[in-house]
């Protein structure tokens, strides 16, 4: 992501599977496939209607920068005006039912339009609630689908709440969390309610390798601006880069050259690219991980004034291994390619890595089997929404409950495969 929700952990619930399956009701849609597009269309038309409200509404609640919230807006809209493309994935499947989902609070309208639209193209009915961290941006989505059945925006209850309610109610056959590992285990308990359970964990601090024939011009750029888009809070957002000794101290200087554009300021200025790091928790996670360096340097002076923080370059020879969220890059000088990718393997929150120039034999496969989502060579800042998204062991997984039997996998997935059966 991604991190975000922080909403605890479900009550334990005593209900027997079999007999919520008889309470079930039949609340599947009977719109059309046509109809269904039009209905993202819709959705589309009324989310860019109130484009700057909620550009505005982002900044106000968590501090995101003007420019990356603009950007979130034009992937959404896009995305849903695009369904189509993703027509031959729920053609001749049947729906779920409806479709949960707990959002993060970074990012709200890609994930209501990545979720929420597959949703609603697989013939599900999406009901969704809103991290308590964005309550004005939850209000203006709730005034956004007034009448657009089949979405339901829950506003105003605590997530917590709100996921006891789904683990309750029958209907509710798929549910979609994020968050720290605890909310992951609390609600891996609960799995034998729903048919499919998703959870979008911890990202850890995803690595890019610069191999020794890496083109830097395109690697530096992607390393600055990857790591520091909206302070660092998606769970795509490069932490650690680890550089060929070769090419180590041209990259450096590349890197330190890009830096001032990574200004710290006010969400509504357009060159703003960290905004002030409202949330608690991602100040916490921060402060834990500066902590916990060692034999650390600053490349860049450090800021910490409250909720204006970063950015924070550093070149470490052990970055740490833990969950993280906000604007922080380690730089690592390795002696070879093959040390490199040693170095990142064993990572406890395998969710994406990404390389520029070439592998060293047996690299990409080993890398592939590892992350959920590999990048090579890209071109791009903002993940472009059609991507499998999905990590592997303690950053995501999927259970699917088979006739009682439940079935836990990772890696990367398309979400309008998914919600169909």
């Amino acid at each position: 992501m991604w991190s975000g929700c922080r909403n605890g952990s479900p009550r334990p619930n005593r209900r027997n599977p079999a007999t919520c399956k008889r309470e079930r009701r039949n609340v599947e849609m009977t719109l059309s496939l046509p109809e269904r597009l039009q209905l993202l269309e819709e959705l589309a038309r009324r989310l860019e209607a109130r484009r700057d409200d909620l550009i505005e509404a982002e900044g106000e609640d968590i501090g995101t920068p003007c420019r990356a919230a603009a950007m979130e807006l034009t992937m959404a809209v896009e995305h849903l005006r695009t369904m189509a493309l993703e027509v031959p994935y729920v053609e001749g499947k049947a729906p779920y039912g409806t479709v949960a989902a707990i959002l993060p609070y970074d990012a709200p309208p890609v994930m209501v339009a990545r979720v929420g639209g597959a949703a609603i193209l697989g013939g599900n009915r999406f009901r969704f609630s809103f991290s308590s961290q964005t309550p004005r941006t939850a209000l203006l989505f709730q005034e956004i689908m007034a009448g657009l059945d089949p979405f339901t925006a829950v506003v105003g209850l605590d997530n917590r709440v709100f996921g006891q309610e789904c683990v309750r109610d029958p209907d509710v056959r798929v549910l979609f969390i994020s968050g720290g590992g605890e909310v992951g285990a609390a609600y891996e308990q609960q799995a034998r309610h729903f048919d499919k359970l998703f959870f979008a964990g911890p990202s850890g601090l995803p690595p890019v390798i610069l191999f020794k024939d890496a083109p830097l011009d395109q690697a530096v750029r992607f390393v600055v601006w990857r790591a520091f888009v909206n302070g660092g809070q998606y769970c795509t957002t490069l932490k650690r880069a680890y550089i060929h000794r070769d090419i180590y101290d041209r990259a450096q200087a590349m890197i330190l050259a890009l830096m001032p554009e990574i200004k710290v300021g006010d969400p509504r200025d357009p060159e703003t690219r960290i905004g002030p790091l409202k949330v608690e928790r991602t100040r916490k996670l921060v402060a834990r991980a500066l902590e916990s360096l060692k034999e650390a340097r600053f490349l860049t002076p450090p800021r910490r004034d409250g909720l204006w923080q970063g950015p924070f370059l550093l070149e470490t020879e052990a970055p740490p291994d833990l969950e993280l969220f906000g604007p922080f890059l380690t730089l690592t000088p390795v002696a070879s390619d093959e040390a490199a990718v040693e170095k990142v393997l064993p990572s406890r929150y395998p969710f994406l890595v990404s390389w520029f120039g070439t592998p060293p034999p047996g690299a990409k496969e080993a890398l592939t089997e590892t992350f959920g989502m590999t990048y090579d060579n890209v071109d791009f800042i903002f993940t472009p929404l059609r991507l499998p998204f999905g990590g592997k062991g303690a950053s995501g997984w999927i259970i699917e409950n088979r006739d009682g039997q439940l079935a836990k996998r990772d890696g990367a997935f398309i979400y309008s495969a998914e919600l169909v059966r």
